[in-house]
């Protein structure tokens, strides 16, 4: 798939035609066409920058001898117990990676902070899970993976096949076997946000 706003924006438009509806979060990686197809498909949802990203684009511009530090600091941040409380902590972050000659990162903390932080706009016990997009990552790796060891496949069909069995056997196993989210949390909050 391309990452264009016209292809996010089909992507979507097909997932509300099979029943998708009442989206509240979208989790994503800064997709810029993701961003632009978000607003347009799902105007009432809200959109969470995924922390690991977030993370990567940090360490990208620190020396490599200072990236634990910073990460530490930026675990702090997203440690607080409230929004307000991460974004104070957010200035004092890009207040200390200034004064460790961090210009570059004391930018990207200020310009994204809030982007990453709109899972606390909802119930906490839910937070660890929609911080990421992660678990889709580490799936999209194990697909790769497995192809990988195949080598060449025979025609397109083999390889989705292939796919297709793997995410299966994770849906049945894993992600059947278990709620992921109680969506109570979500109608207690729908029902103090109404009083």
């Amino acid at each position: 798939m391309k990452e264009d706003k016209a292809s996010w924006v089909e992507f979507f438009k097909w997932l509300r035609s099979r029943g998708l509806d009442g989206v509240k979060l979208i989790v994503g990686d800064k997709c810029l066409g993701m961003l632009e197809a978000v607003g347009e498909v799902f105007p009432e949802a809200k959109y969470q920058r995924c922390t690991v990203h977030f993370y990567r684009n940090v360490f990208s511009v620190v020396p490599r001898s200072k990236i634990k530090t910073v990460s530490m600091k930026l675990k702090a941040i997203y440690s607080s117990e409230s929004k307000e409380a991460a974004l104070r902590k957010a200035a004092e972050v890009a207040a200390e990676l200034r004064e460790m000659k961090l210009k570059e990162a004391a930018k990207k903390v200020e310009e994204s902070i809030e982007e990453t932080l709109t899972y606390m706009d909802f119930p906490t016990e839910h937070w660890l899970k929609i911080r990421t997009n992660n678990m889709i990552e580490r799936m999209n790796r194990e697909i790769r993976r497995r192809t990988r060891v195949v080598g060449t496949f025979p025609d397109g069909y083999s390889a989705l096949m292939l796919v297709c069995a793997r995410l299966r056997h994770v849906a049945g196993t894993q992600w059947g076997s278990k709620t992921y989210m109680s969506m109570k949390h979500f109608a207690e909050m729908a029902a103090e946000a109404a009083s």
